[in-house]
């Protein structure tokens, strides 16, 4: 069967677009056909490579670690625009995954100090790979356990891809997520906002006087977790960007209160 034939029947919707990736990429005809077998068998193309294609970067990525969305892109956006003209700004990125957000951000923005952060080996292997030609550093560990002390309360901007699916929603997710993801990169509890609750929760005590928090999340959990950030003593605003498919929530510390005269 041909190639883009055989990708349809597994069906990948862009079959061309993969047979034209797989065919460049191989190195001879056996890792050719390698591949996509293992494609028609449902691995993501991305872990099949070994890269993915991000917002113009090319990222390296290992089996089981999460794959980065187009529609992320949002927050690398939201970033960039809040650090034009910051001198050695500070950028964090929890749950980072390959590192896709946070080298987007570095990659336009000059001089930023990046830290970044997740919970599984492979990922955070992956994002050393990827963040080495920007300086970045990388933790391993939950959330921002490993960030160091010096970091409290100088924090530009914190970004967070967490996950934010409904366990009971993972199963009509589709396979290459599904089946080939970590667990723990899909799985946000039973609404979805468990580990968003938890960053939300913890940003005060990072972000600078000025600093946000620039989190994504699914259109119907705006209201949710806009109730979670005011509880935390910030202010947010949803951003939505339809021709990505994407919205993300940005959270500010409040403004003090400026004092009145004496007397009032």
């Amino acid at each position: 069967m041909d190639l883009v034939a055989r990708l349809r029947s597994a069906g990948c919707v862009f079959a061309e677009e993969e047979a034209a990736l797989l065919r460049a990429e191989a190195s001879d005809a056996e890792t050719l056909e390698r591949w996509v077998a293992r494609r028609v068998a449902g691995e993501p193309l991305e872990v099949v490579l070994g890269w993915a294609a991000f917002a113009g970067l090319r990222l390296n990525v290992a089996p089981g670690v999460f794959v980065p969305r187009t529609r992320t892109r949002l927050l690398a956006d939201l970033a960039v625009r809040h650090l034009a003209d910051r001198p050695r700004p500070v950028v964090v990125d929890l749950c980072c995954g390959t590192g896709a957000v946070g080298l987007l951000v570095a990659s336009r923005v000059p001089d930023v100090l990046l830290h970044a952060v997740d919970l599984d080996p492979a990922a955070v292997a992956c994002a050393r790979q990827n963040l080495s030609s920007v300086a970045g550093t990388v933790h391993l560990g939950d959330l921002d356990a490993p960030l160091p002390d010096a970091l409290r309360g100088r924090v530009d901007v914190l970004l967070a891809n967490a996950p934010y699916v409904p366990t009971d929603a993972i199963a009509a997710m589709p396979p290459e997520a599904r089946d080939h993801e970590a667990r723990t990169a899909l799985d946000g509890g039973t609404d979805g906002l468990d580990v968003l609750r938890r960053v939300v929760a913890r940003a005060p005590r990072w972000l600078a006087p000025d600093g946000v928090l620039v989190v994504e999340c699914g259109e119907d959990q705006v209201g949710e977790l806009a109730q979670a950030v005011s509880a935390a003593g910030l202010q947010a605003r949803a951003v939505r960007a339809p021709d990505l498919g994407a919205t993300a929530l940005v959270a500010a510390p409040r403004p003090s209160p400026v004092p009145g005269p004496p007397g009032t």
